[in-house]
């Protein structure tokens, strides 16, 4: 069981970055909900079979307590407390500030079932099997919900600011 715990710890920065985005850069619903995930994950520590990905299984049960807090209620918006909650930039460039600043308000834009698979490759590096164990969905569920995304989003940005985005080949 010891060991367990300590690989637990050692996700707790990727569930926390995840649960984040999903609830909008709510911290405290993300806190909210990772502990849930690990309060989960130790009670129900005997169905995770050994040499399989514990990292995935951590993801698939945030995802489905996510999945049922949103059910619970129809009409969950998470509170607007980003007065209170100061995230610091990573980088120092305005351009990137900005950039930044656009691309996660659209983000929060995208259908819950696109972002969840944006956020799922994009940011904490999964395969698209994996992402497709987690949300419990084909693969080419998962590869179709990311194109268009990733269309969407590039869309939207290009719109908004033609010289922001070009292709290079």
């Amino acid at each position: 069981m010891k060991k367990f715990e300590t690989k637990l710890i050692e996700y707790i920065p990727s569930l926390r970055r995840y649960a984040t985005a999903l609830t909008s850069n709510s911290v405290c619903y993300a806190d909210d909900l990772v502990q849930d995930t690990l309060e989960r994950a130790l009670k129900k520590h005997t169905l995770w079979m050994r040499n399989t990905n514990l990292r995935a299984w951590l993801f698939t049960i945030m995802h489905n307590l996510f999945i049922n807090q949103v059910n619970k209620s129809s009409s969950y918006v998470f509170e607007d407390i980003q007065e209170h909650e100061s995230i610091e930039s990573a980088v120092d460039d305005p351009a990137q500030d900005y950039f930044a600043a656009q691309l996660k308000k659209h983000m929060e834009n995208l259908p819950i079932q696109h972002k969840e698979v944006m956020l799922l490759v994009s940011l904490e590096g999964f395969s698209y099997e994996e992402v497709a164990k987690i949300l419990n969905v084909p693969m080419g569920t998962v590869m179709s919900r990311l194109h268009r995304s990733r269309e969407k989003l590039r869309q939207i940005l290009f719109r908004e600011n033609p010289t922001l985005l070009r292709r290079v080949k």
